[in-house]
């Protein structure tokens, strides 16, 4: 799916990869990831954005069979492919691939760190300027990982400041929040692995869904960029998990600091998403130019506006 927000070749193409991960399967996943890479190269893609466990798919309850894979796809265990296979790529208007995936604990812990990676050349995984854990942690991943805090990262880009946040983290408004109105990010990157499913039944007002999950997420998306008044850049896993049967939603895409969606991908299938030409700052200003919600603030609460009172815990 290929889009153009704009003519100006200057501003920035994004690549959403709405794709599945195989489990257990590294090495599919891997080749996957290449193949997709190169695909967004050919089409001059200056971004290319993977959803969360892009490299070893998701957990599942069995757990001494899934630590055991685990233990065998953590990023750790594959610094010579991403220095080999994947950096080589980058380059030629190529400039960023943003990777999620899990890693040891670098204090020890027997549980992962859940790190979204900015891949360029010369990455390195100890280097908090290219890494964000995620914070928040839903049901079983409580059991595998552990959160990340008070962890946060903005991407200076020619293009503009781009946040992160990580699947369930885009549940708590505030860290939106935060992301715009204190690091000033233009951008938020959500990384997912959000599933579909979930029954609601309201049998008086004739209304009922089998795909809960997925409503929220279509709401929610749109919801933080208006709130936000920031572009929400969002990539999220497709298909259905192999070993748990779980099925996530897709529905990767961009929206607008209106929150007006631009492009999204599909709900069932893989697919390569690319919206090309698109004015980060700009389009950020014009919206802020009829209505700054960080300026208004600021006229109402004064200094209380400009403190970090807000502690994640």
């Amino acid at each position: 799916m290929e889009r153009w927000y704009s003519h100006d070749e200057d501003k920035i193409s994004i690549g959403l990869a709405n794709i599945s991960a195989e489990v257990p399967e590294i090495e599919a996943n891997k080749d996957k990831i290449i193949r997709a890479v190169r695909i967004f190269k050919q089409k001059k893609v200056n971004m290319v954005i993977f959803p969360e466990f892009c490299l070893t798919g998701y957990f599942w309850e069995d757990e001494t069979a899934c630590r055991e894979y685990m233990d065998q796809g953590v990023t750790d265990n594959h610094l010579d492919w991403l220095r080999e296979s994947l950096e080589p790529l980058i380059a030629d208007g190529l400039e960023y691939v943003i990777l999620n995936n899990i890693r040891r604990n670098p204090q020890g812990d027997r549980k992962y760190l859940n790190t979204t990676c900015v891949i360029r050349p010369g990455f390195d995984l100890a280097d908090p300027q290219m890494t964000y854990n995620k914070i928040f942690l839903p049901g079983i991943e409580n059991i595998y990982s552990i959160s990340g805090r008070d962890d946060r990262l903005i991407l200076e880009t020619k293009w503009g400041r781009f946040g992160f946040a990580t699947c369930y983290d885009l549940c708590f408004p505030r860290l939106l929040e935060e992301c715009a109105l204190f690091d000033r990010a233009d951008a938020v990157i959500g990384i997912a692995s959000w599933r579909g499913s979930g029954e609601r039944n309201y049998p008086l007002s004739n209304v009922r869904t089998d795909h809960y999950y997925g409503c929220l997420w279509d709401i929610m998306m749109p919801a933080l960029a208006a709130a936000n008044q920031v572009w929400l850049i969002a990539s999220n896993a497709v298909g259905v998990h192999s070993v748990s049967k779980a099925k996530f939603w897709g529905g990767s895409g961009i929206w607008a600091p209106s929150g007006l969606k631009l492009v999204q991908g599909s709900h069932q299938d893989e697919e390569l998403i690319i919206m090309h030409n698109v004015d980060i700052i700009g389009e950020k200003k014009f919206e802020q130019d009829d209505f700054d919600y960080s300026a208004d603030l600021r006229k109402v609460y004064g200094p209380i506006a400009d403190r970090r009172t807000f502690t994640r815990v």
